[in-house]
């Protein structure tokens, strides 16, 4: 099939069209591909013209084609936009969706009678696996697209979605597999992800239109959120047909609407977008989006991804991107077409951010995306499979550990550790086979089977590998009051009656807590004590760190940055020095009874988070006093009652390991990756027929787990998967364990008074304080001079 039938070639030319060259490539080809296309490319089209044209061409009944997308509001998209092909050629094709949010009485009638095109997600594709039809349902599967699969592989559900295309290829020999991607840094390595595959790379189209935006007032010297600049965001959306404007986080998000409704003069309409409020609420502006209703939306990730909205002619990234591959991705959005170049403009939120922005924009220019090497496929999502497998029914170990070795992420997979996770699967493992509830596969006739048919439907209820904080809806108080969203449920723990908060961009006093329901009522004269969203922070790339300092350290480039930000540089150079590529730049200086030690990085927050946990730890024992930190992308800053006179012994790699392991050993952080890994593995089951554990129910049972095995199986399979989880996940360990290695040399300068580069950290928020020997001696001494200012002393004996 290398050519368009003529019923095909004729739509396109009534449309005004001619099919891409990728287009024919990817209807020619034969075999697993993977398209690199840029947004706008027709990638989507792409997928499915082969089976477009094939189910035309036979006539073929039965599942033919299964789409599987991260996102489940991407499935209506493509449903509405397959049905314009679909329609216009005539072509008696059923497409159907099977996702959490399909009715049940149309989940049913698809196990039945499935439609020729399925359009699905990562999770509802585990749960079709389980069933003990799934043999029937896929046999004459022909193709399987899997749409924005760089973010799928990005996260476990991809290793998820791999083992059930491995499942599928055993199922339905000769099948052919597409991936459709629009940003990826290597091509090759989602090829091997998806277990081997052609890649073919689009025409990557108009250069994008991308610059930052021009603000009448300088951003602040520190701070996140860029609310300076909502004026100047408002006079580029009443200029644009439709915009959207991205924030890095929830909070941010609800801040930054609050405050261009303030400034709205013009009542433009403008709607808000992210992933804690109701599907209800998200879903209408979707929809004002679609008919162009609206003139903006500010939006979080949850709008990175794929809703084809052609209207939409520019893109505002307020706050520094963190990662080019995001950003791009975010640009895409932009004049969402392949021939028109897309336009953005970027709002820095602080001085320190417009290097990162400018760092930012030259990799676009230059093509270069960021992306961290992926490990293997994570155990844990291994036994959650091995569990579903044998819902479907029984299954030959050695036949499966063929099957799952085949998946890309687990293609180097010991018999070892296989074995292990089908131990850990059938019995718990050696600490945990006397407990009766974790005994869930035997051994009959050389074929392993759950032990009690009945314990399927408990597993598939728990299918999934997105391990969130526990939610709580928020509704209006009275009967039947109208969803608003959801919280967290540590969040709503803080709450006490009459407190405020914002949600949807509306300010809402806290009434009671019912029934697991935070009810509230709309207070709009009222400012918000408090945003409510932990939300989730990025931090900034390996790459684009690397980009920021190679900036800063060649003063030819500085003429790149605005003059103010020159100035900047220029008197740090003069006070202290510039940070640079293959030195490890640190500062000491006194203020205000203090000392403080900066230590310039470049390493990411999370990494950052964790070398001040490590430092201040042997600071503590070394009698420094150490009173708190804080961690930026680029820095990290240590308060202390003592100096630091030399910082290379902190910083000694076999040191920090130790510490690390010593620190996790009885961290909150292992035992919150334990939760998750157990949670996944089936081990920790939050929901049951008929009933449903709070997230307060699943911590208490798995910290009393985590306690025994840590006791009596310390190299439980879950306690290994939970040490890699936590090592790469939480704290970033490996990113400390390269900045070492490119910095051969540490250098501390000591400075009578704070420096230009530093002194922006000292008014950020978000310091951690810890316990120990300074704030004990800062007691006493406050106690001291109170004594003092009251008299007090004088009556002390002797």
């Amino acid at each position: 099939m290398s050519s368009l039938p003529p019923l095909f070639a004729d739509w396109f030319a009534r449309n005004g069209w001619q099919p891409h060259p990728h287009q024919l490539a990817l209807l020619a080809a034969q075999g697993d591909v993977l398209l690199i296309a840029p947004t706008g490319g027709g990638k989507t089209l792409a997928g499915f013209l082969p089976s477009l044209v094939d189910l035309y061409l036979t006539g073929a009944q039965g599942l033919h084609t299964l789409y599987v997308s991260p996102l489940k509001a991407l499935t209506a998209d493509v449903a509405r936009n397959l049905a314009r092909p679909i329609e216009g050629m005539g072509l008696a094709i059923s497409v159907g969706d099977r996702t959490g949010d399909t009715p049940e009485s149309q989940r049913r009638r698809q196990r039945a009678e499935p439609p020729q095109i399925l359009l699905t997600t990562p999770e509802s594709l585990a749960l079709m696996l389980s069933w003990p039809e799934a043999p029937r349902l896929f046999a004459g599967l022909r193709r399987v697209v899997l749409d924005e699969l760089h973010a799928l592989a990005e996260s476990k559900r991809g290793d998820q979605l791999m083992l059930g295309l491995a499942r599928l290829r055993n199922l339905a020999p000769g099948l052919a597999v597409t991936g459709l991607s629009a940003t990826v840094e290597d091509p090759q390595a989602l090829a091997r992800f998806m277990g081997g595959a052609r890649v073919i790379e689009a025409d990557p189209g108009p250069v994008p239109d991308i610059a930052m935006l021009p603000t009448s007032r300088p951003p602040p010297w520190a701070g996140g959120g860029g609310r300076y600049a909502v004026r100047d965001v408002l006079d580029a959306v009443a200029q644009a047909r439709t915009t959207i404007i991205f924030l890095n986080t929830r909070a941010q998000a609800e801040l930054f609407l609050q405050a261009i409704w303030a400034a709205n003069d013009d009542n433009l309409p403008i709607g808000l977008h992210h992933g804690a409020l109701a599907r209800e609420a998200r879903q209408r502006v979707e929809a004002a989006m679609a008919s162009g209703e609206l003139r903006a939306v500010v939006a979080t990730a949850s709008l990175d991804l794929g809703i084809d909205w052609g209207d939409v002619d520019l893109v505002i990234q307020v706050g520094a991107p963190r990662n080019i591959k995001r950003l791009v991705q975010r640009i895409g959005r932009a004049n969402h077409r392949y021939n028109a170049p897309s336009r953005a403009r970027i709002v820095a939120a602080n001085r320190f951010e417009v290097i990162e922005c400018v760092a930012a924009l030259e990799a676009v220019r230059e093509g270069d995306l960021d992306g961290e090497p992926r490990g293997p496929g994570p155990l844990d999502v291994l036994i959650q499979h091995i569990l579903l497998t044998a819902c479907a029914g029984p299954f030959d170990a050695e036949a499966l550990y063929a099957e799952v070795r085949s998946a890309g992420p687990y293609a180097g997979l010991s018999r070892a550790d296989f074995d292990a996770c089908l131990d850990f699967a059938a019995t718990g493992g050696y600490a945990l086979r006397a407990y009766d509830r974790w005994q869930r596969l035997l051994l009959r006739d050389g074929l392993w089977q759950l032990r009690d048919p009945r314990a399927a439907r408990a597993l598939r209820m728990n299918i999934g590998t997105i391990v969130e904080a526990e939610k709580l809806k928020v509704r209006r108080s009275g009967r039947g009051g109208a969803t608003l969203g959801e919280v967290e449920e540590s969040f709503a723990a803080t709450l006490a009656p009459g407190d405020t908060f914002l949600l949807g961009g509306q300010v809402l006093r806290y009434d009671r807590l019912r029934e697991l329901v935070v009810e509230v009522t709309p207070q709009p004269r009222r400012e918000p004590r408090i945003v409510v969203y932990s939300g989730l922070k990025f931090a900034t790339s390996t790459e684009l760190s690397a980009r920021m300092l190679a900036v800063i350290a060649d003063p030819d480039r500085h003429r790149e940055l605005p003059p103010d930000i020159r100035a900047w540089l220029d008197l740090q150079a003069e006070v202290s020095g510039i940070p640079r590529p293959g030195t490890l730049l640190c500062e000491s200086f006194p203020r205000a009874d203090r000392w403080h030690l900066v230590i310039y990085g470049f390493a990411g927050r999370n990494a950052h988070q964790t070398l001040g946990l490590l430092v201040t730890r042997q600071m503590e024992d070394a009698g420094l006093a150490p009173l708190g930190f804080l961690a930026m992308d680029h820095a990290l800053l240590i308060t202390s009652l003592l100096p630091v006179e030399d910082v290379a012994p902190l910083l000694r790699r076999p040191t920090l390991e130790q510490g690390l392991e010593d620190w996790l050993a009885d961290s909150s952080v292992m035992k919150r990756s334990f939760r998750a890994v157990a949670t996944i593995a089936g081990l920790i089951q939050r929901n049951l027929p008929g009933t449903r554990q709070t997230g307060r129910q699943a911590t208490f049972s798995s910290d009393i787990i985590y306690a025994t095995l840590r006791r009596h199986d310390p190299d439980h399979i879950l306690l290994r998967a939970t040490r890699d989880e936590a090592r790469r996940g939480f704290v970033d360990f490996d990113r400390i364990g390269d900045m070492l290695s490119r910095n051969a040399h540490i250098e501390l300068r000591r400075l009578d008074r704070v420096s230009p580069l530093a002194a922006p950290l000292l008014l950020e928020m978000g310091r951690v304080r810890l316990g120990g020997s300074g704030h004990e001696r800062l007691a006493e001494k406050m106690a001291q001079e109170l004594m003092v200012s009251a008299g007090l002393d004088r009556l002390e004996p002797g």
